[in-house]
């Protein structure tokens, strides 16, 4: 069983590529489904973030799980597969491109193939922060880990996706703990700020008001209010999280029918609902300015799909009115991250990857070589049996010297193929080396047994 990523992030694809994506709430769950019903893979975890969509896949072959993420994501998407298309199981190998244009022609330039060995390190690199918009960020962590317990709880995951996520996990909280990337990463909400501070002027004594109340928003609340705004206003449309929120950050709860007085109050608007559609539209932001007769407003909008309706559809320009959207800080964000502290995490990566494979390598001829050792120590316990049928007279301490030489022998019978497969498991042949030994000594590694221990010597 190998291991496949099929994904699209912000650095693939357009804001509104992964919007269209993130406007349905359940669609983690249905792509899962999806890929599994399609029985391409026997193990899958998809991880949805407002950055990014991947799938994690464990599959017994490389080409129709390709086609079958593919389709299951261009679904997603509400893109209908070719009337003429072929189920993804049926399909003959060929460029796995072709298998994704053919059912997500939209799709296709966007998306990222990793498989095997380079869907390990593409997974750790995500754990640590090193692929998300703020490099080094450590929501991903908590992000990674409910997609797996997600997984677990719908009996999707298996051996091996439980293993790559475990060590991912492992890997990532290493690099927050070990290095100083935490210190070094710059967030969406700081380099937000920063932008507002170039519009609006010092923040020591402007008015914000934050839109929503989940996590993203928390992080804006608590980011803002060490900034030094002078009045924070929370905005929710359950008004007991708004309150929360507004008594963590000291901060004033407001309820969701005052949004427009709220926004027209505010210098600084920070949204990140969750919500599907627009819940701050051209027409509420241009009643505000007209309200706040010509002073600047900076307006951030952290979600996916987008709270505020785009500036590119609005009818006119709205003036004193700046919109960025997370689109725009990420291209603010690029070359930010510390350079120090991403080389340090980037060779903790590789150090993990190489050390994952080895032990991934080293298990996969692990049942043939217990297998062979069982098969050893069977041959062992039958001789010994025969001894004591012939020799019934035979004292311990003489028949315990017998079977510690025999067990001596068999190990260094054994040594050299056992060593060999291991050495050819870490070439990547070691396989065919496995696959001969089951032949030679008509082996079944389905029935593995631990070799026993060397017997001891008798006492006199």
């Amino acid at each position: 069983m190998s291991l496949l990523v099929i994904g699209l992030s912000h650095h693939t694809a357009p804001l509104a590529v992964l919007e269209a994506l993130s406007e349905h709430p359940d669609r983690a769950e249905a792509i899962a489904s999806s890929v599994l019903g399609s029985a391409t893979a026997t193990e899958t975890v998809v991880l949805s973030t407002c950055n990014r969509l991947e799938v994690y896949a464990a599959v017994p072959a490389f080409h129709p799980a390709v086609a079958a993420i593919g389709e299951a994501l261009a679904i997603a998407a509400g893109i209908e597969a070719p009337a003429s298309a072929r189920p993804p199981a049926e399909l003959p190998p060929s460029d796995p491109r072709s298998a994704l244009a053919a059912r997500a022609e939209a799709l296709a330039d966007h998306l990222y193939v990793r498989y095997d060995d380079a869907a390990v390190a593409h997974a750790f690199t995500v754990a640590c922060g090193l692929d998300s918009m703020a490099v080094g960020e450590a929501q991903i962590l908590g992000q990674m880990r409910d997609a797996l317990s997600g997984a677990q709880g719908r009996g999707q995951v298996g051996e091996s996706l439980n293993a790559l996520f475990q060590g991912a996990l492992r890997v990532g909280k290493r690099a927050h703990t070990e290095t100083e990337i935490d210190q070094h990463s710059v967030s969406l909400v700081q380099i937000a700020l920063e932008e507002a501070a170039s519009v609006l002027g010092p923040l020591h004594g402007a008015s914000a008001a934050i839109v929503g109340a989940g996590g993203m928003s928390g992080l804006a609340a608590a980011t803002t209010r060490r900034q030094g705004i002078d009045a924070l206003t929370i905005v929710n449309r359950t008004p007991e999280r708004a309150e929360r929120l507004a008594a963590a950050t000291s901060g004033a709860a407001r309820p969701w029918s005052e949004l427009a007085d709220v926004v027209a109050e505010s210098d600084l608007v920070i949204s990140c609902t969750g919500a599907v559609g627009h819940v701050i539209t051209a027409d509420l932001l241009a009643e505000s300015a007209a309200r706040r007769g010509g002073r600047p407003q900076f307006v951030v909008d952290l979600a996916l799909p987008r709270d505020v309706e785009p500036a590119d559809s609005w009818q006119r320009a709205i003036p004193g009115v700046t919109l960025v959207d997370l689109q725009a800080l990420g291209l603010l964000l690029e070359g930010r991250a510390d350079t120090t502290e991403v080389v340090r995490v980037r060779e903790l990566v590789t150090g993990e990857v190489a050390d994952y494979l080895t032990r991934r390598m080293e298990k996969s001829v692990a049942p043939t070589v217990a297998a062979l050792r069982a098969r050893a120590a069977d041959l062992v316990a039958t001789e010994m049996d025969r001894l004591d049928q012939r020799l019934p007279g035979l004292d311990e301490t003489t028949r315990a010297e017998v079977a510690l030489a025999v067990h001596r022998i068999v190990e260094k019978l054994l040594h050299t193929p056992t060593m060999r497969v291991k050495e050819f498991a870490m070439e990547g042949t070691g396989d065919d080396y496995a696959a001969a030994l089951r032949e030679l000594f008509d082996l079944e590694p389905k029935d593995v047994a631990n070799v026993s221990a060397p017997p001891k010597r008798a006492q006199p």
